[in-house]
């Protein structure tokens, strides 16, 4: 499925799973376009398992790191998503995604996944654009949120356990729906630990 490379990213980011379609521009800009029913979902229930989504995905060099980028989507059907991602296998991966809700409100959502899928909707948000933030520290992750890509919000602290070989990076998904656009601007990647994740720094 090939690879790109991106100048804001310290790596180059490879495709698991073909897009319906993508491009780059500029140092820091990546648009990615997920076909119809596409998901990264283990439902708990054990009913289904969905590993089909569209992700560009890269190994960080540093063992703590941050990856954030202002996230907008073409929201048409519920779940529709931009999603920032932390891979480590198809059953051991977390999410922050730009969510549009089944009531129709774009929404931040964020799913933790340990062999089955943990799935918690967040903060409603008033637009159709959010910094989305994922802090890589070493024993464990966080999610954030911000309205100005200053101020960061909590969204979640969590665990994927003893891991190697985790891979970060971008995914849209279109789990209802014929397909939908995620589009990520002002990427930025930054080597580091988060002291606190609370702060919002």
């Amino acid at each position: 499925m090939g690879s790109f490379k991106l100048p804001a990213l310290p790596a180059a980011c490879e495709w698991l799973n073909s897009p319906a379609d993508w491009k780059t521009w500029g140092d820091d800009s990546l648009a990615v376009a997920s076909g119809g029913k596409t998901d990264w979902f283990i439902d708990p229930a054990g009913c289904s398992v969905t590993f089909n989504a569209p992700a560009a995905l890269f190994t960080p060099p540093d063992e703590s790191c941050l990856l954030s980028a202002k996230v907008s989507v073409s929201f048409a059907s519920a779940f529709d998503a931009g999603v920032l991602l932390a891979a480590a296998g198809e059953d051991l991966w977390a999410k922050v995604c730009f969510e549009y809700s089944p009531q129709g409100r774009p929404m931040v959502v964020s799913v933790v996944t340990r062999g089955a899928s943990d799935d918690c909707n967040s903060t409603l948000i008033e637009g159709g654009e959010v910094y989305l933030r994922v802090a890589v520290m070493r024993k464990s992750l966080a999610f954030h949120y911000s309205l100005d890509g200053r101020f960061w919000n909590f969204v979640r602290y969590f665990s994927l356990g003893a891991v190697s070989g985790l891979r970060v990076g971008f995914l849209s998904q279109s789990p209802t729906g014929d397909g939908c656009s995620a589009v990520f601007t002002g990427i930025r990647y930054a080597a580091g630990e988060l002291k606190d994740i609370r702060n919002g720094e």
